[in-house]
C-alpha cells in the first residue's frame, strides 16, 4: 500500500461523510432549493461571523470569484509575491477578469510589511490602475504551511483597510492555522472582508470549497459563478461532507501537525537533506535536496511506496487524514536509504 503525500488533496471521504453523502436531502442549488448546501453555506458564514457564504468548486475558483467579485477589469491587487493566487492559480484573476496583480515582498514568516501595502495604493492619476484589493495567504503554503497569527493578521488587514482597500484572505489551510495556533477563525479573520477556504485538503471532504463575506459581495460571487459556468444543481451530496467535515473534522488536524513534526525531526536527522523542524507548525513539510537531485528522489521513494512530487532542489511532504505514526517511521527510514544512496 503506497504512502501518499504529495498533499492533503488526496485524502479519502471519512465514513461518516459517505453516509452523510448516501442520505443527504438535496434540490436544485440554482434555485435555492437544495437544504443541505443551505445549510453549509449557514454554518460556514456563522463560524467565520460573516454575513453570508458561497460554496463553490475548488480554492482556486474561490480566489478567483473572491477577487473578481471585489475588483473590475483594470483595478488592482495587492499581494505576496510567492502566494497562491500570484503564483499557482495561472494568472486567472488577470486572463479572466482583467484585474492587475501587483506582488509584494513576503517575509520568512508569511506576513508582509505594513508600510509596504500602503505605499503600494495608487495615487489617483489616470496613469495607474485603481488599487481595490489586498489579499494574504494563512496558512501560507509558500513558508511550509506557516500560521500567521491574529495581531500579524490584524495588522496587514487594517493597513490596507486604512488606505481603502478590501481585504482577501487565501485560507485555503486556515483551520491549520486555526489549530496550530489555538484561535478561532473568527477572530483570525475579523478585519477581512472575504475569506476562501477549502474544504477538500485537510477536512477531507471529496469536492469544493466555500468563500465568506458580506451580503454584497456573495450576492456578486454567485453572479460571476454562473457567469464561469459553474452553478451546481443538486451539490447537497457534496456539501453534507462539509457539514461533516466542519464538525468533526477540524479539531484532528492536531494530529496532522504532530505527524509533520514528527516527519521533520526525523529528516533533519538524515544527511544531505537541510531543514529547520522548528519552522514546521501545521502539515506542510518543506525541506532541501541537494542541486538538482529532487526528481531523483522522489524517483526512489516511488519505487519503496512513498509517493511525493518531484522537484529540482526543494521538496515537499504532506501529512493528512489517513496518514498515521508508522507511515511516518517508514517514510523517514525510506528517505535515509534513498539518501545514502543519492550523490552530493
Amino acid at each position: 500500500m503506497q504512502i501518499d503525500l504529495r498533499s492533503d488533496t488526496v485524502t479519502k471521504p471519512s465514513p461518516d461523510m459517505r453516509k452523510a453523502m448516501a442520505n443527504a436531502d438535496v434540490g436544485d442549488y440554482v434555485y435555492g432549493d437544495d437544504p443541505t448546501v443551505n445549510a453549509l453555506e449557514e454554518k460556514a458564514a456563522d463560524l467565520f461571523g460573516k454575513e453570508d457564504a458561497i460554496f463553490v468548486s475548488s480554492g482556486t475558483q474561490g480566489n478567483l470569484i473572491s477577487v473578481l467579485s471585489q475588483a473590475g477589469r483594470g483595478d488592482e491587487i495587492l499581494l505576496g509575491d510567492i502566494c497562491h493566487i500570484f503564483s499557482s492559480e495561472a494568472g486567472g484573476v488577470s486572463v479572466l477578469g482583467g484585474v492587475v496583480m501587483y506582488p509584494l515582498k513576503t517575509n520568512t514568516d508569511g506576513t508582509i510589511d505594513e508600510e509596504k501595502i500602503t505605499e503600494a495604493v495608487k495615487p489617483d492619476d489616470y496613469h495607474k490602475p485603481n488599487t481595490k484589493l489586498f489579499a494574504f495567504e494563512n496558512s501560507h503554503g509558500g513558508i511550509s504551511g506557516m500560521p500567521i497569527n491574529k495581531e500579524s493578521s490584524d495588522k496587514m488587514a487594517l493597513a490596507a483597510k486604512k488606505s481603502g482597500l478590501r481585504v482577501h484572505v487565501d485560507g485555503a489551510r486556515i483551520f491549520n492555522a486555526s489549530i496550530a495556533l489555538g484561535t478561532s477563525v473568527k477572530d483570525l479573520t475579523e478585519h477581512v472582508d472575504s475569506v476562501t477556504f477549502c474544504l477538500s485538503k485537510g477536512l477531507s471532504c471529496p469536492v469544493g470549497s466555500i468563500i465568506v463575506g458580506d451580503n454584497n459581495q456573495i450576492a456578486e460571487a454567485r453572479r460571476i459563478r454562473k457567469l464561469l459556468g459553474s452553478a451546481m444543481r443538486q451539490v447537497g451530496v457534496l456539501a453534507s461532507c462539509g457539514i461533516v467535515a466542519l464538525d468533526s473534522m477540524i479539531e484532528r488536524l492536531a494530529e496532522d501537525h504532530d505527524n509533520a513534526k514528527k516527519l521533520a525531526v526525523g529528516l533533519s536527522e538524515i544527511s544531505k537533506i537541510v531543514i529547520n523542524p522548528d519552522n514546521i507548525h501545521t502539515n506542510l513539510v518543506k525541506f532541501r535536496v541537494p542541486q538538482n537531485k529532487g526528481f531523483e528522489v522522489s524517483e526512489k521513494l516511488k519505487d519503496l511506496g512513498i509517493l511525493i512530487n518531484g522537484s529540482y532542489t526543494e521538496l515537499r511532504m504532506v501529512s493528512h487524514y489517513g496518514i498515521d505514526s508508522k507511515d511516518i517511521d517508514k517514510t523517514i527510514e525510506s528517505m535515509s536509504a534513498v539518501m545514502n544512496s543519492i550523490s552530493a
